[in-house]
């Protein structure tokens, strides 16, 4: 039965998020008829409707769907390896870390954040991926103290969050006023850089680490059983806790690349899954992906359209929906 439960819940999911693909993809300041949509996808279309299609929307949408997946992934493993609900890598300072690295990068190395291309494109990344490790890194060791208590965990994340933060605002004011402004919309949430050549770089190895963290969830759900019990049943426990937290650094640190600093929506998604299909790993870690990918798809929409031609970044939408929902488990958490 809850087989077939979660079977229809992933369907209905993977519909509406298929739905508000083709919603988004018609929607802009050129408005495209969902039926021409389907037409340009078979080559049918004129070359305006192929040009803002695939030049533009195509990219942004793609990025949208897995940096959504990615932070909501990210933000279960984090949920499930530290056992708290208010696990999330926005609040623990991983997607700060992960954005200032990428402004030290933007601005040592490039004369414009619209410059970014080239090579550039693919050294972003692992700058990204070094600062959500130098973040985690800091987190781990500063919360540290015979284990690791879960509320000292999220105390010292937003403590480290804060710190990044600030050091962040001294190297935006050192910028020229066009990269100060592009960099203060990235670092609220920003599809900036929506483009082909990104989508190559940070597409395979989210659906990878994706694709390894739903092959080992049941690993998870063990872990949740404390670490004398795992270790009974045959869990390497430090081990599997090391190679999740990894995983879930890296999906943060490669959405921030993509993405900027979304907060909140590795933290709503796996809540929002849990609710739907239940706390067992292997259920839940899917239906978190395909929650995060419509959250994040839906706000992107809002964002871009809402106030046309002028645009939302999509983590304020997506901070937006999501703060009332920080608060109550805030309130909610003993």
């Amino acid at each position: 039965m809850k087989k077939r439960r979660f079977s229809f819940v992933m369907a209905v999911l993977f519909l509406f998020l298929s739905f508000m693909v083709l919603i988004s993809l018609n929607m802009g300041v050129v408005n495209i008829a969902p039926l021409d949509v389907l037409k340009t996808f078979i080559g049918q279309g004129t070359d305006r409707q192929e040009l803002v299609l695939f030049n533009f929307r195509l990219p942004s949408m793609v990025l949208a769907l897995f940096v959504g997946a990615g932070l909501a992934v990210s933000g279960a493993i984090l949920q499930g390896v530290t056992q708290n609900d208010l696990a999330d890598p926005g609040i623990l300072g991983i997607n700060t870390g992960a954005g200032f690295a990428v402004i030290l990068y933007i601005f040592f190395f490039q004369q414009s954040m619209a410059m970014v291309s080239g090579v550039g494109i693919y050294i972003l990344p692992l700058f990204a991926l070094i600062g959500a490790f130098l973040a985690a890194f800091l987190v781990y060791a500063l919360a540290w103290k015979k284990g690791v208590n879960p509320i000292r965990l999220i105390l010292v994340g937003i403590g480290v969050n804060a710190g990044f933060s600030a050091v962040l605002i001294i190297f935006q004011v050192k910028m020229n006023p066009q990269d100060f402004n592009q960099a203060l919309v990235w670092l609220a949430g920003d599809l900036w850089m929506g483009n082909w050549n990104l989508v190559l770089v940070i597409v395979p190895p989210i659906i990878l680490m994706i694709g390894w963290t739903i092959y080992k969830s049941r690993t998870l759900n063990v872990m949740n059983l404390g670490d004398s019990m795992s270790m009974g049943l045959g869990i390497q426990v430090e081990k599997a806790r090391r190679t999740f937290l990894l995983l879930a650094v890296g999906l943060a640190g490669l959405s921030v690349a993509a993405g900027g600093g979304i907060a909140f929506l590795g933290l709503v998604a796996p809540h929002i899954a849990r609710r739907i299909v239940g706390p067992g790993h292997q259920r839940m870690i899917p239906a978190a992906a395909l929650i995060g990918a419509i959250f994040l798809v839906v706000a992107d929409t809002i964002g871009k359209n809402i106030i046309a031609p002028a645009e939302i970044p999509v983590g304020i939408v997506v901070s937006i929906v999501s703060t009332p929902y920080f608060v109550y488990l805030l309130m909610k958490t003993q």
